[in-house]
């Protein structure tokens, strides 16, 4: 007598159905595209957790270098002034503060000036 995996297969099958809810046509339906599907979707979300990081500080450059510049200062020598004048804001809270608090921004960029 041979034996099954039974309900375990059941189970197992359900699990990854409910993992793929959405996907489409196939790979939503099918087990073998659905495995396949969810193996990739697996490799992508890896990839990009790390790219992420990568897009939001490249935003936040983007956004301290419009407005640094509109005070007349590059963003290189932006940064640069702020090794000097020892500030340890990071490009997350510049970016916050340059958007958000204007006038903490000027006095940051004020002490960058005079420490350049």
């Amino acid at each position: 007598m041979r034996t099954t995996k039974g309900a375990a297969r059941t189970q197992a099958k359900k699990r990854l159905f409910k993992k793929v809810k959405g996907f489409r046509g196939g790979r939503g339906k099918l087990l073998r595209t659905a495995k396949e599907s969810l193996v990739r979707a697996g490799v992508y979300a890896f990839r990009d957790r790390r790219a992420r990081k990568r897009d939001f500080r490249r935003l936040w450059i983007i956004r301290i270098n419009a407005a640094v510049r509109e005070r007349g200062l590059r963003y290189s020598e932006f940064i640069a002034g702020l090794v000097k004048a020892k500030i340890e804001l990071d490009r997350k809270s510049l970016s916050e503060m340059a958007i958000s608090d204007p006038a903490g921004f000027d006095a940051v960029v004020a002490l960058v000036k005079a420490a350049l």
